[in-house]
């Protein structure tokens, strides 16, 4: 996760953009606030999976909205290979001789579209990946020192709310559509969730020797949560406020009492 600063900044503007949508916060306020922040003509999200069928969850416009559905439909693309490596992949230019070699059909479709540039940013926690945020420009683009830093940042906070709407491994959501959250909630709904991931790393780690890591602890969290059919954010409240417990070698164990 990014600075406590930044993250800061970036979640009063995607709070800006649900104000004036007149709902709180959802991913689409992601994709706009993004769009309004960095030099870019539009922005989509998808979700993404290796076991199944990924989709577009939303654009900003009709160009974008083509890059999602052409990169998934094609299997390839910046977006593609973001999620598959878990890392940021920064095209200045689509017309790039070894870029066109690479995304051989993409390149020229995405040219097409009127893209130029594409950045696509892994919506990631841990060894947990739901999608893909993917910004574009018309023209060739190079983003300056601090706008890659800030384009993380907005996927940061669109993988919180991706997570907090159960998007299971499948790509799909569960229980209903995406819901809204509102702003006054993110810092702490953030703050606990590291928080419970921070416990579960020392009581997966008690008796086994040594530490079981921040990444297997949030998988822990995340899979109980799944298998619950409960928000992250409910399942992090109980951990830390002692009403369940995980070890290595046994189910977690859940009690009505604070201990």
């Amino acid at each position: 996760m990014r600075s406590n600063g930044r993250s800061a900044r970036i979640q009063v503007l995607v709070a800006e953009r649900a104000a004036r949508r007149g709902a709180g916060i959802g991913v689409v306020d992601v994709c706009t606030a993004t769009v309004a922040a960095l030099p870019v003509g539009g922005a989509g999200l998808s979700a993404m999976s290796r076991t199944a069928a990924s989709h577009p969850l939303c654009s900003t416009d009709g160009i974008s909205e083509q890059l999602e559905e052409l990169q998934l439909t094609l299997g390839e693309g910046p977006c593609v290979d973001a999620f598959l490596h878990g890392s940021a992949v920064l095209t200045p230019d689509l017309l790039t001789g070894e870029l066109r070699h690479r995304w051989a059909v993409f390149a020229d479709a995405a040219v097409d579209a009127r893209a130029r540039a594409l950045f696509a940013l892994p919506v990631r926690m841990g060894a947990i990946s739901p999608g893909v945020l993917d910004l574009y420009s018309d023209v060739p683009t190079v983003l300056d020192t601090e706008e890659p830093a800030d384009a993380l940042a907005f996927a940061d906070l669109a993988t919180l709310l991706l997570l907090d709407a159960r998007i299971e491994e499948t790509g799909a959501p569960i229980g209903g559509p995406l819901p809204d959250r509102g702003f006054a909630d993110l810092g702490a709904y953030r703050a606990e969730i590291d928080q419970a991931t921070g416990i579960l790393t020392v009581q997966l780690g008690a008796g086994a020797g040594a530490g079981a890591g921040v990444d297997e602890a949030f998988v822990r969290l995340r899979a109980y949560a799944y298998l619950q059919g409960r928000r992250l954010a409910a399942v992090a409240a109980d951990v830390v406020d002692h009403r369940l417990r995980f070890s290595p070698d046994a189910e977690p164990d859940r009690t009505d009492e604070e201990t």
